[in-house]
């Protein structure tokens, strides 16, 4: 099996798609889509799909969002103006053995899918993938700090809880901008390197001692960590900028409770869809070489 031989389904999504969709169709697929925003000249050589059930028709393999399943349990396409909840009438046109890769995966699609022997390839956490498009992201927050407080990042005070690939990211370059960054993470290791960046560090225990100064909490890893007790400590004019995965670093419900403001600033890879869409398909292509070496028997 070759790629001129392959049907692809790109379901979801933002302005990225549109790119992957380019890509998927120069890499010589037959491409089918729905609900990513549609450009008013569509995409040479791809099909426009009816609704989601119609794209996965017949596909081998379904390219569905990196920011994954929200809360509801519906793919991620903020531009749609209604939801994609996958069930198993949706995916059950897709070809055995179908392949599915995206983000994240949550336990409703993992059932549909194990229940109609489709395979899942989930990749929000390659190191990769995340540095490809990392300035896109890094970028995506910056634009939300700004549009969203009345002081500069120059001087402001920062604390980042995190320091993994996008939190590192995104704590070099507000040191470089002038901010007092300061990182709270587990890890002494990712301490060590944040400090190395010119940032302090402290660790998550000592996380609610530095609070009370800060501008700008900004939290980058998918597992609740900042709950109210912290929040509490944060000045009322603190901003809270969560950029994890659900179920996000911050518990976002309790800040608006206590009258911070709170951005999820999710899919911030959409501030550069051309880049970022390219950069994603250096991912998805190569997984799909896999799937293409797996059927021909690995040659």
């Amino acid at each position: 099996m070759s790629w001129k031989d392959l049907v692809i389904a790109v379901v979801a999504g933002d302005n990225r798609e549109q790119e992957i969709a380019r890509c998927a169709v120069r890499a010589g697929a037959k491409v089918r889509c729905f609900g990513f925003p549609w450009p008013e000249a569509g995409i040479e050589g791809a099909y426009h799909a009816a609704d989601a059930a119609d794209a996965l028709k017949g596909a081998d393999v379904a390219l569905f969002p990196i920011p994954g399943i929200t809360p509801e349990g519906a793919l991620f396409a903020p531009k749609l103006g209604s939801k994609i909840i996958p069930t198993r009438e949706m995916m059950a046109g897709m070809r055995r053995p179908g392949h599915i890769i995206l983000g994240w995966a949550d336990s409703n699609l993992k059932a549909i899918c194990e229940e109609l022997k489709i395979t899942i390839h989930e990749y929000e956490w390659d190191v990769d993938l995340m540095l490809l498009r990392g300035p896109a992201i890094v970028e995506g927050v910056l634009k939300a700090i700004i549009e969203n407080t009345d002081i500069t990042i120059h001087r402001s005070r920062i604390c980042l809880v995190g320091h993994g690939t996008i939190g590192a990211l995104l704590a070099r370059t507000l040191v470089s901008l002038g901010a007092y960054v300061t990182v709270a993470a587990r890890n002494p290791v990712q301490r060590a390197a944040a400090q190395a960046a010119g940032a302090n560090s402290v660790t998550l225990e000592e996380l609610e001692r530095v609070l009370p100064e800060t501008d700008i909490l900004v939290g980058s890893v998918p597992k609740q960590i900042v709950k109210e007790k912290e929040l509490q400590a944060l000045p009322k004019h603190a901003l809270v900028v969560d950029v994890a995965a659900p179920p996000g670093s911050i518990d976002q419900a309790s800040a608006k409770a206590l009258g911070l403001k709170t951005i999820w600033a999710r899919g911030m890879g959409s501030r550069a869809p051309v880049t970022v869409g390219r950069s994603q398909w250096i991912g998805v292509s190569r997984r799909i070489e896999d799937i293409l070496k797996a059927r021909s028997g690995g040659s």
